[in-house]
C-alpha cells in the first residue's frame, strides 16, 4: 500500500504545455478521481504516474520513493485501461495470469491469486473462455482482474467504463466502489464523467486546461465550487450563470441581473459586503429552482418568471429549458407542474444556495 504525491509537476510536448504546476497528494488507501473535460490532461497525469509518459518537470513519488526515472514495471502498479487490453488468443484465466508468468511467480501462487480474483469479481464460470466470448462487461472484469491479481501499491483506473453502456455502468460503479472497499489499497481514476466522479471517488481533483482547479470531496466541490468552472463542471445539468451586479438599497442587498432582481437573504450579507457595487456573476444550481406550490418546505424563496422553449420529461422530474430576457435558464421541477412550451410560468429560487463570483477572476466569493 502506497500514498502517491505529485510535486510541482510540468508536461510538456514541445512548446505546448499540458500539465501546469500540478500538486497533489493521494493518502494510502484513497480513492482519488481526476474529473475534467476531454484535453484537461487527466490522462497524461495518469500515464506520468504509470512511467508511460516521462515528466517535463517535478516530481512523482510513490511512498517515499522518487519514480520520476523507475521504469513502469518496477513501479507497483497496475493500470485498467479504456480498451481493457486484452490478448484475445488467450483465456480469462490466461489473461489475468500473464503478468505474474512474466515476474517468474510460482505456478501455485498464480493460481491461487487468479481463482481469488476471479471469485470476487464472478468471472469463476468464464475462466476457460477466450474475450471475443465475453460481454463488454465481463471483459471489464477480467482487465480489473488481471490488475488485482499484481497486488500492486497503487491500481490506476483510465476512463475503464468508457465502452459500458449506460445501464452496465452504473454496475460497474458500484462494482468498482465495492472492490476499493475489500482491497483497501489505493485507487486513482480518471474519467470525464462527473457522475462517475462524484459517485466513486473519496475526493476528486478537477483539472481544466492542464491546471488542478480545486481538489475536495464530492460534498464539498458541490456546495463550495472554488471557481466558475467547477460550479459548471460539476452537477448536471449545470449550474445557471447570470452577469449581474451587487447592488445595496436601504440596507438590502439585491442580485440585479438586468432582467430580474433577487434579493440577497440576510445572513449571507457579511459574505458579500466587500461586492456592494460590483460586477459579479450570480450562480443557481438547476435543483434549487422549482414551482412555487411544489417548493419543498421552509426554503428562503426569491421568485421570477421564464419563458419554456424546451421540456424533458425524465418520470420523477422535468428538466425546463427556459428564457427570461437575455438570459438562459435551466430548472429541474416536481413532474406534477404541467407547463407546455411558450408558456411564461412563474418559478421560485431557494436563494440560500446561491452562489456568487468575482466577474474578473471566476473565483468564488466565500
Amino acid at each position: 500500500m502506497a500514498s502517491v504525491t505529485y510535486r510541482n509537476v510540468y508536461k510538456r510536448f514541445g512548446e505546448i504545455t499540458v500539465i501546469t504546476d500540478l500538486n497533489l497528494e493521494v493518502a494510502d488507501k484513497e480513492f482519488v478521481v481526476f474529473v475534467g473535460p476531454s484535453g484537461c490532461g487527466k490522462s497524461t497525469s495518469l500515464r506520468m504516474l504509470a512511467g508511460l509518459e516521462e515528466i517535463t518537470e517535478g516530481e512523482i513519488l510513490i511512498g517515499d520513493r522518487v519514480v520520476n526515472d523507475v521504469p513502469p514495471k518496477d513501479r507497483d502498479i497496475a493500470m485498467v485501461f479504456q480498451s481493457y487490453a486484452l490478448y484475445p488468443h488467450m483465456t480469462v484465466y490466461d489473461n489475468m495470469a500473464f503478468g505474474l508468468k512474466l515476474r517468474k511467480t510460482p505456478k501455485d501462487e498464480i493460481d491461487r491469486r487468479v481463482r481469488e480474483a476471479a471469485e470476487s469479481l464472478g468471472l469463476v464460470p468464464f475462466l476457460d473462455r477466450k474475450p471475443k466470448a465475453l460481454s463488454g462487461g465481463q471483459r471489464q472484469r477480467v482487465a480489473v482482474g488481471r490488475a488485482i491479481v499484481r497486488e500492486p501499491a497503487v491500481f490506476l483506473m483510465d476512463e475503464p467504463l468508457s465502452n459500458l453502456d449506460a445501464k452496465l455502468r452504473v454496475t460497474a460503479r458500484a462494482e468498482i466502489s465495492q472492490l476499493h472497499q475489500r482491497l483497501e489499497t489505493t485507487f486513482i481514476y480518471v474519467t470525464h464523467d462527473q457522475v462517475e466522479a462524484m459517485t466513486m471517488g473519496d475526493r476528486i481533483a478537477v483539472l481544466h486546461d492542464g491546471v488542478l482547479q480545486q481538489v475536495d470531496s464530492p460534498r464539498n466541490l458541490y456546495n463550495l465550487p472554488a471557481n466558475v468552472f467547477v460550479a459548471g463542471f460539476i452537477g448536471s445539468p449545470s449550474m445557471n450563470f447570470f452577469d449581474s451586479t451587487l447592488v445595496a438599497e436601504d440596507g438590502t442587498y439585491y442580485v440585479d441581473t438586468g432582467d430580474f432582481r433577487i434579493k440577497v437573504p440576510d445572513d449571507l450579507k457579511s459574505r458579500f459586503a466587500d461586492n456592494v457595487g460590483k460586477e459579479v456573476i450570480f450562480g443557481i444550481r438547476p435543483e434549487d429552482i422549482h414551482a412555487p406550490d411544489l417548493a419543498p418546505p421552509n426554503i428562503t424563496a426569491a421568485p421570477f418568471s421564464a419563458t419554456v422553449e424546451v421540456i424533458e420529461l425524465l418520470g420523477h422530474e422535468s428538466h425546463l429549458f427556459m428564457t427570461t430576457g437575455k438570459n438562459s435558464v435551466v430548472a429541474i421541477v416536481d413532474n406534477r407542474f404541467i407547463v407546455s412550451v411558450g408558456n411564461q410560468v412563474d418559478l421560485v429560487m431557494n436563494v440560500a444556495n446561491m452562489h456568487l463570483f468575482d466577474k474578473q477572476t471566476n473565483l468564488a466569493i466565500r
